[in-house]
């Protein structure tokens, strides 16, 4: 896009976000593939699959990466097709909650947006700890200290600190490590696959192996083991709102950031299987790597020896550092845009927007000191209980899948009430749409989301579930204590309304816009 067309673009982006009652606030420099980049960074292959395969391979063995991935790729698509068709209709920073209030009213778009904040948390916190609990063990043999939960928490404290420093600094920077961060992960993928392909000790597994089932290294029956497993897979799949919190960052958003949506999830869902299916065929004794401290690890070292294995876990290791980066940018300009709709107590400090840097720089640093908090008492429970069974990975990764997948699903469930009482029509639909398929892949995305919910919760991560219980209790506090009093609703649900931001656009373009994909 040359500069003259660019500029015509930005008056245009600027002009449509005005009519949902915003300012343009935030520096609109993002490009089509940096508004994917993020969302393929934050869902991140090398951290979600990775991090979490003893957790896959403990409870469903081979046959998670070669049935457990697919399967739940095949649902993610279609919510994430379900998530871009409503970023495309009402493309503003506060995404979720924005749609579920437009859709319905104030109080579902409230609670929308604190529930993808405790999964926000979730996910900042579960992205560099993942990171912490690989770079810590590498650092711990190079400079000759035991790895404890201690030096995890510190080197965890330490990522975070950084990643701070970085989104502070500006989104130009940000969105070039963005960038680079993608080509990181296709390029690290292509390595492991080589490597393992062509220059492990021993010969791989039959292709047969990855597809096999019935073994599983827990005490439970394996199809249960099987569905509790899939937490590896759902937890990877996780953070691709990003595209749609950056929305108010990206250039012709409205094509740009659903393809950015859908095509995260659609090269992750390709990558992660040539990647998972390579190191679970070079597994030699699933036992005695289901049994390590790091499945993952064990088996590349296993596969490639010390010094080689070593050089490529680091490749692996950095490219979770990249997914926390991006994570904190999505998180901080979620929260930056709830509160500048007075959503949270003390609004006003975190929707201050640097002058420098024009980013939400207060916003960012509460990001970083409420993910933190949340593995410190993860850290003091299991320092008081050290018999505890569950993992603290487990923990927040499950926190982060319900909290974040429920609140896709809320506005996905309104848009299908909204169509049911004639609210929500084809014409309000924007460029990026699913047509005549948009009702069934809805559905279809709403049972998957109210099935893997429950599955995550189970025992033996029932800790999960309690800690979701103590935030929702809360809320409801928040409810009567902050909301009632404090909270007017988003902008774009007050001065406007689907039909009326509709009338503005074509009285300004004069288009028809009812499109299909």
């Amino acid at each position: 896009m040359d500069h003259q067309n660019k500029q015509r673009q930005l008056q245009e982006d600027k002009k449509y976000l005005n009519q949902f009652g915003y300012a343009q606030e935030l520096l609109r420099d993002m490009g089509g593939f940096s508004n994917f980049a993020i969302s393929f960074s934050i869902i991140s292959i090398l951290t979600g699959a990775v991090s979490l395969y003893t957790h896959g391979l403990y409870y469903g063995g081979s046959g998670m990466m070669g049935l457990g991935w697919p399967i739940v790729s095949f649902f993610v698509l279609l919510i994430a097709a379900s998530m871009a068709e409503l970023t495309s209709a009402i493309p503003t920073a506060g995404a979720l909650y924005h749609w579920a209030a437009i859709l319905a009213n104030k109080r579902w778009g409230w609670y929308t947006a604190w529930i993808n904040l405790i999964g926000q948390v979730g996910i900042v916190a579960g992205i560099d700890y993942s990171f912490a609990l690989f770079a810590d063990p590498l650092l711990a043999g190079s400079f000759g200290y035991t790895s404890t939960d201690t030096t995890t928490l510190i080197v965890f404290a330490v990522t975070l600190l950084l990643h701070g420093i970085l989104n502070h600094i500006g989104i130009r920077v940000v969105a070039r490590l963005n960038d680079f961060s993608a080509w990181y992960h296709i390029g690290v993928v292509v390595i492991l696959v080589i490597s393992l392909a062509f220059f492990t000790k021993d010969s791989l597994q039959p292709v047969e192996y990855l597809f096999q089932v019935g073994q599983t290294f827990s005490d439970k029956p394996y199809m249960i083991a099987f569905l509790i497993g899939l937490l590896q897979a759902q937890w990877t799949y996780t953070g691709y709102d990003a595209s749609a919190h950056t929305i108010e960052e990206t250039v012709h958003p409205r094509v740009r950031a659903p393809w950015g949506i859908f095509s995260s999830v659609a090269f992750s869902f390709i990558f992660g299987f040539l990647m998972l299916s390579v190191v679970t065929l070079s597994i030699k004794d699933a036992a005695a790597a289901a049994a390590s401290d790091n499945a993952y690890i064990y088996i590349i070292t296993q596969a490639l020896g010390g010094t080689f294995g070593g050089v490529v876990l680091w490749l692996v290791t950095f490219a979770m550092w990249f997914c926390g980066l991006s994570s904190i940018t999505s998180f901080s300009r979620m929260m930056y845009a709830f509160s500048r709709d007075k959503g949270m107590p003390w609004s006003r400090q975190w929707a201050e927007i640097s002058k420098k840097y024009r980013t939400p720089a207060k916003a960012i640093w509460l990001v970083v000191i409420l993910s933190f908090a949340l593995a410190l008492v993860d850290y003091i429970i299991k320092t008081v209980n050290p018999n505890t069974a569950y993992t603290t990975i487990a923990f927040l990764t499950a926190v982060s899948v319900v909290g974040l997948y429920v609140a896709y699903g809320i506005p996905i469930y309104l848009k299908l009430r909204a169509e049911a009482k004639g609210t929500f029509q084809a014409k309000h639909l924007g460029p990026w749409n699913l047509g005549r398929w948009s009702k069934p892949i809805n559905v279809l995305s709403l049972i998957w989301i109210v099935f893997i919910s429950i599955m995550m919760i189970i025992p033996p991560n029932e800790n999960a579930a309690y800690a979701l219980a103590a935030m929702f209790v809360i809320l409801l506090i928040m409810d009567f204590a902050y909301y009632k009093n404090n909270f007017e609703g988003p902008e774009a649900a007050l001065n406007t309304s689907i039909e009326d931001i509709l009338k503005k656009e074509e009285r300004y373009s004069g288009q028809d816009h009812t499109h299909s994909l």
